[in-house]
């Protein structure tokens, strides 16, 4: 593949599966040699849009969703699923539930300078190793400010009204053409990809895509 791939990723900072499917694959485009030839644009989608801006107890909340008592259960699964991956929940440090819509305002934010992956890393990092609240202003700025912006440019971004309606402008368009859960990855505008997929499957997918493009290649008799 010589023009760079382009690869929309639809997720949440909330999302412990997103985590994961986001190692998974940094591992498939490094074993094939895509790293430096993928241009990733991240997007907003929010698992849970009425969750309230405070946030609220992470166990209150998992019990209200799954039932009383999965928690340790859920968190298992997720550690099994992450040290596979090659990544860690600090599930200790993780008590709250948040709400994610400013998280995902700083990524916009920092997209249009092509830093939405460095802060999508950050935010992971933040909440799920590091505890932090990201649904808290002052917590992102500080997340901004470590990452090299501006304290006063993160914050006039975090208070734009403007960027707020494109995110939630975004995550409405992704429920509307189908998406349902994440991480959802759409690969060149028109394969699609749902779930933490292991690096195998990713491979399939690049080995789907490399035929694809080469067929459009061929002239047409």
């Amino acid at each position: 593949m010589d023009e760079k791939l382009a690869l929309a990723i639809v997720s949440d900072i909330a999302c412990p599966w997103c985590f994961i499917g986001k190692a998974r694959l940094e591992t498939a485009l490094a074993r094939n040699g895509l790293t430096e030839r993928v241009a990733i644009t991240w997007l907003p989608y929010e698992l849970n849009p009425e969750m309230p801006e405070e946030g609220m107890d992470r166990t209150q909340y998992l019990d209200s969703k799954f039932g009383p008592g999965k928690r340790r259960e859920i968190e298992v699964r997720l550690s099994e699923a992450a040290l596979e991956s090659g990544v860690t929940f600090n599930w200790t440090r993780v008590t709250r539930s948040v709400n994610t819509r400013m998280a995902h305002m700083l990524v916009a934010a920092a997209s249009t300078v092509q830093r939405g992956g460095d802060m999508t890393a950050a935010l992971f990092k933040a909440y799920w190793q590091d505890g932090r609240d990201i649904g808290d202003v002052e917590t992102l700025i500080q997340i901004a400010v470590e990452q090299g912006f501006d304290e006063q440019a993160a914050r006039d971004e975090l208070s734009n009204d403007e960027l707020r309606e494109t995110v939630i402008g975004l995550e409405d368009h992704a429920r509307e053409v189908g998406v349902t859960g994440v991480p959802f990855f759409i690969i060149d505008g028109k394969l699609a990809v749902s779930g933490a997929q292991p690096p195998e499957v990713w491979e399939q997918v690049f080995q789907q895509v490399a035929a694809q493009r080469q067929q459009a290649e061929m002239p047409q008799f």
